[in-house]
């Protein structure tokens, strides 16, 4: 199949299809007129990367935890899954960060709230 059909059956973007080969997550065969073509199992791989990109993985991170994919192995098992424990530490880093500031952003509104009550009472 064509990028464009391969895109509507992922439910991407031709623009993502070209992006995940720039980045080296998906590979194409190209036709005698320089087209490129993609079987069944690509699309199963763009909505995989979907995935990926969804759970917020980058585009490097992806590409680490693909030979998990592409050669499984116990190793590649192992080192998958220490990469996305690494990740969702990040995250959770990234969610404590967020909640304090929401906190900080909560206390500042209750200050505020005290204050213009004091002033208009």
């Amino acid at each position: 199949m064509r990028i464009g059909e391969l895109a509507s059956r992922a439910g991407v973007s031709v623009r993502s299809v070209r992006y995940y080969e720039e980045q080296g997550l998906l590979v194409s065969t190209r036709s005698a007129g320089g087209q490129r073509q993609y079987t069944e199992h690509e699309v199963e791989r763009v909505e995989f990367l979907q995935r990926l990109y969804a759970a917020g993985l980058s585009s490097r991170t992806i590409a680490e935890l693909l030979p998990c994919v592409d050669s499984p192995s116990e190793d590649h098992s192992d080192a998958a899954l220490e990469r996305m424990a690494q990740e969702r530490d990040r995250l959770s880093g990234h969610i404590d960060d967020l909640i304090r500031t929401r906190d900080a952003l909560n206390d500042l509104m209750t200050a505020a709230r005290a204050y213009r009550d004091a002033q208009f009472a």
